[in-house]
Parts: C-alpha cells; sequence; structure tokens
C-alpha cells in the first residue's frame, strides 16, 4: 500500500470511529464541542453517513483508487470555511475545529504522500 493510500485508508477508519460514537453515544462526542446534547435521530444519522463515509475511504486506500486521493484534498481543506462561518454567526463552539484539525491532519498526511509519490517517478 502507498503512503498516500494508507493515509486515505487510516483516515476512513478514524471516520469510521467517530461514526460509531456518533450512533452509540452522540452525546459522548456533542459534549467534547460544546453541543447540547439530543436524543434526536439526525446526530444517529450523521454518524451513519460518516460510517458509510469511511467505509468509501477504506475501499479508496486499500484499491488505491488515486484520483480519490486528489479529490479528498478539496472537501478536506474546504471544511475549515464552512466551520469559520459557522463559528463567525454562532451556530456552534469554536472548540469543532478540534475535530477539523483530524481532518486537516488526514489531509496534511495524504497531500505530502502525494507529493513525494509524484517526485519519485
Amino acid at each position: 500500500m502507498s503512503h498516500s493510500a494508507r493515509s486515505i485508508f487510516f483516515f476512513g477508519i478514524y471516520l469510521v470511529f467517530l461514526g460509531i460514537l456518533l450512533v452509540f453515544t452522540p452525546n459522548l462526542l456533542l459534549a467534547l464541542v460544546k453541543i447540547p446534547a439530543t436524543n434526536e435521530i439526525w446526530i444517529r444519522l450523521m454518524g451513519m453517513l460518516l460510517i458509510f463515509m469511511g467505509f468509501f475511504y477504506i475501499m479508496a486506500g486499500w484499491k488505491n483508487i488515486r484520483p480519490f486521493f486528489s479529490w479528498t484534498l478539496v472537501t478536506r481543506g474546504s471544511a475549515v470555511f464552512f466551520l469559520s462561518a459557522f463559528v463567525l454567526v454562532k451556530w456552534i463552539s469554536p472548540v469543532v475545529f478540534l475535530f477539523w484539525l483530524g481532518d486537516l491532519a488526514g489531509a496534511l498526511w495524504t497531500w505530502f504522500a502525494l507529493r513525494s509519490e509524484k517526485e519519485a517517478q
């Protein structure tokens, strides 16, 4: 498995882990980012979507689907703009950026890996 594929694969595992937490113990994660506890189904649906998205990352990494790796850099990198807007209009606490740091770390790992693999060709 290439370094870029490994970065995508492990980011998928991270997403599945977060998704499982949201499905089974959503208020634990919500408390960490200072979002009020909820018993509504939307948070568990979000967990389900994270599990599904994580599956795509895991499979893309495992099968070395390189175009997917570059596509993820766009979405993972743009998340900061959405989160910043949400913080500015006071929809969420700035603490939510802690979770984005996981996205940032994964995106940087993928970006550096893709760059070094391209240079090695």
